[in-house]
C-alpha cells in the first residue's frame, strides 16, 4: 500500500465539473478553456514546422527566437531587462513553471503565503515538498489584499509569497500601489515572490496590467510566470514560460532539466513566428471585454449578484437570492437541471469557505454564452 504524499487531495474540481457537464450534456462554463479555435495563421505555422523536420528535442531553455521575442515584449511593455540567454525559460505550461519554482525553493517546514480564493495548484505542490501553506483571505466581496495582515503573517519561516494577477477566480487586478506594497515587504524580509501572470493581457475598462517584472529593485527575489495557452487560445498545447534573475534561473533550471527537460518543439517555432506581431495579443482585452459585457448585461436582470470582474475570463456570481444550497450542491444543480456547468468557489479555499458563489468562464463563442444565458434566466 502506497503511503500518499497528498492524502487529502482528490480529483480536481475542474475535472469533476467537466465530467458532470459531459454526462448531462451541459454547457461547460466551468473549466477555463475557450470553445473557439486559435488563429488559423498560428495553426498553419504549427503544421509547417511539424511537417518540416522540427520534431526533435528543443533546447532545455527553449528555442532562442522565442526567448528573444519575450525579452523584447517585456522590455517594450514594462521597461524591464531580462536576458534571453539566462533569464527566460520556456516551460511545458505555466503549471510546470509554477511547480518547478516551488520545487526549487521549498524545503520541509518552509512557509508559503497564498491568497484565497487561490488557484488549486499552489497548496498541494507546496505540501508535496514538505512546505506549509499560510493562507490569507481576500476579503469578500471586494477581494482586496489586506497588506497589514500580510505583514503580520510573514515570519522567519516564510520562504515564498504566491500572487496571481490578474486573479483567478476573483477577477481582481492589482494596482500600482499594490505592487509598491509588495516591493516594500519583499525588501524588508528574506523571502521570494512568485507572480502568476498568465492572464496579463486580459484586463478590462482600461485597467493596465501591473507586472511584477517592473519591480527592478527586487528582481533577485521574483519569479514571473506567463502562458501562451491563455495568450493565443491554445491551452491544449501546454506552453508557458518563466522570467527570473540569472541566479534564480540557474537554480530553476536544475529542477527543470530533470522534470520535462524541454517543451514541444514545433509549437515553440510556431508561437515565435506569431509573437512577432504584437497585435496578436494586444487585442485580447477588447476581445474578452466584449464577452464579459455580453454575459454581464444579459444576466443583470436575474437574481444572480454578479461580482466585479476587472480581468481574466472568469466572473463570480453570488446566488444567495436563488438558493441556500452549499455552492458545490448548487453547481451540481445548475449542471444537471439547467445544463450550465460552473465551479463552486469554495474549492479555491483550504477550508472550503462558502460564500454562496460560483465561477463562470466566459471564454466561449457568443452563441455558447447566449445559450447559457437563456438557461440561467430560467432560475
Amino acid at each position: 500500500m502506497i503511503k500518499s504524499k497528498l492524502p487529502n487531495v482528490s480529483t480536481t474540481i475542474f475535472t469533476v465539473m467537466s465530467k458532470l457537464a459531459i454526462e448531462n450534456n451541459a454547457i461547460n462554463l466551468a473549466q477555463g478553456f475557450p470553445d473557439f479555435d486559435a488563429d488559423s495563421k498560428l495553426i498553419n505555422q504549427l503544421n509547417y514546422y511539424a511537417s518540416n523536420h522540427y520534431n526533435q528535442y528543443a533546447p532545455m531553455f527553449g528555442i532562442e527566437k522565442l526567448r528573444e521575442l519575450l525579452a523584447e515584449k517585456y522590455n517594450n511593455l514594462y521597461s524591464c531587462d531580462y536576458n534571453y540567454l539566462n533569464e527566460i525559460n520556456i516551460t511545458s505550461g505555466a503549471s510546470q513553471a509554477i511547480f518547478n519554482v516551488i520545487s526549487t525553493l521549498i524545503h520541509p517546514n518552509d512557509e508559503v503565503i497564498i491568497f484565497e480564493p487561490a488557484y488549486d495548484l499552489y497548496q498541494p505542490t507546496v505540501e508535496l515538498f514538505g512546505g506549509k501553506i499560510v493562507p490569507i483571505e481576500l476579503k469578500y466581496p471586494d477581494y482586496k489584499i489586506d497588506f497589514d495582515e500580510l505583514k503580520q503573517k510573514i515570519t522567519s519561516k516564510t520562504k515564498l509569497i504566491i500572487v496571481n494577477n490578474p486573479n483567478n477566480p476573483t477577477g481582481r487586478v492589482l494596482t500600482e500601489n499594490d505592487l509598491k506594497s509588495f516591493e516594500k515587504l519583499i525588501k524588508a524580509n528574506n523571502c521570494y515572490l512568485l507572480a502568476d501572470e498568465v492572464y496579463e493581457h486580459i484586463t478590462f475598462d482600461n485597467k493596465k496590467h501591473q507586472s511584477f517584472t517592473q519591480l527592478t529593485t527586487i528582481k533577485d527575489k521574483v519569479f514571473v510566470v506567463g502562458s501562451f495557452g491563455k495568450l493565443f487560445h491554445i491551452t491544449g498545447w501546454k506552453i508557458g514560460y518563466i522570467l527570473a534573475e540569472k541566479e534564480l534561473m540557474k537554480e530553476f533550471r536544475k529542477c527543470h532539466q530533470f522534470n520535462t527537460f524541454s517543451t514541444h518543439t514545433p509549437s515553440q517555432y510556431a508561437i515565435a513566428d506569431y509573437l512577432e506581431n504584437p497585435e496578436n495579443y494586444l487585442h485580447l482585452s477588447n476581445f474578452f471585454q466584449h464577452k464579459r459585457d455580453l454575459f454581464v448585461d444579459n444576466l443583470s436582470s436575474t437574481k444572480f449578484n454578479l461580482l466585479p470582474c476587472e480581468g481574466t475570463y472568469f466572473i463570480n456570481a453570488n446566488y444567495s437570492n436563488i438558493s441556500n444550497l452549499p455552492d458545490n450542491e448548487f453547481a451540481k444543480l445548475l449542471t444537471e437541471q439547467y445544463k450550465v456547468a460552473t465551479i463552486p468557489v469554495s474549492a479555491f479555499y483550504k477550508d472550503k469557505t462558502d460564500y454562496k458563489v460560483v465561477r463562470f468562464c466566459f471564454a466561449k463563442k457568443d452563441e455558447t454564452l447566449i445559450k447559457a444565458i437563456e438557461n440561467l434566466t430560467k432560475l
